[in-house]
């Protein structure tokens, strides 16, 4: 990124997005088992992070991945509740860097920006960012650059993974990237519907097909 605020966009989350998680990312079977994909919207509460670092962390990814004229953005695909649930399985070993570096980056901001995180308007957040990312921002353990990559990341995978694991809630990642959806087969009428973009989407998670489960993912 340039340390042009208006760097932090859509294209720049989806030149590193890849179809994360027809059927697997980082989420293990557990979790899964106790996520339902049309419950998802229900569960509204957190159970790993803290009140304030769900509130911090939520910030954070809507600036990374913004909702816009294009579509829906990381809150409403629930990124933060992807990431939550995570941490509390197959990403525990990220949950104290997530504590360390949240705290780090309301620091950060307050320091240099005068104000805590949540209080910037959306252009110095994005400015706070980008130093995180350029590894600029002070008071981190270790690089503030690891920690900006870190939630990068995940918040992709909460994005654009197989809404199964908590996140791309009503299959906004896939809408956003123009994924047709898990098929088990591809015949020829659809392929030529694909290659023509007249492809109906299919909206199912992966889990929904008798091929995938916990036992053979």
């Amino acid at each position: 990124m340039s340390k042009d605020h208006s760097s932090i966009t859509r294209r720049t989350l989806l030149r590193g997005a890849t179809i994360v998680g027809t059927a697997a990312i980082a989420t293990p079977a557990d979790l899964i088992a106790s996520l339902d994909l049309h419950a998802a919207e229900a569960q509204q509460s957190f159970v790993n992070l803290s009140a304030t670092e769900a509130q911090l962390l939520e910030a954070v990814v809507e600036r990374l991945i913004p909702s816009d004229a294009s579509g829906p953005g990381a809150k409403e695909a629930r990124v933060t509740y992807y990431i939550d649930r995570a941490l509390g399985d197959a990403l525990a070993s990220a949950r104290g860097a997530y504590a360390a570096g949240l705290t780090a980056l309301d620091k950060y901001a307050l320091a240099s920006r005068g104000k805590s995180f949540l209080q910037l308007p959306p252009i110095d957040q994005d400015s706070v960012l980008i130093d995180c990312e350029t590894g600029g921002a002070t008071g981190f353990t270790g690089s503030s650059a690891q920690f900006f990559a870190l939630v990068l990341n995940h918040a992709r995978q909460g994005m654009f993974g197989d809404p199964r694991y908590g996140g791309n809630a009503n299959f906004a990642g896939w809408d956003l990237l123009g994924y047709p959806g898990v098929r088990t087969a591809v015949p020829e009428t659809d392929q030529k519907a694909l290659e023509a973009n007249q492809l109906k989407p299919v909206r199912d998670s992966a889990y929904d097909f008798g091929g995938f489960n916990r036992e053979t993912r």
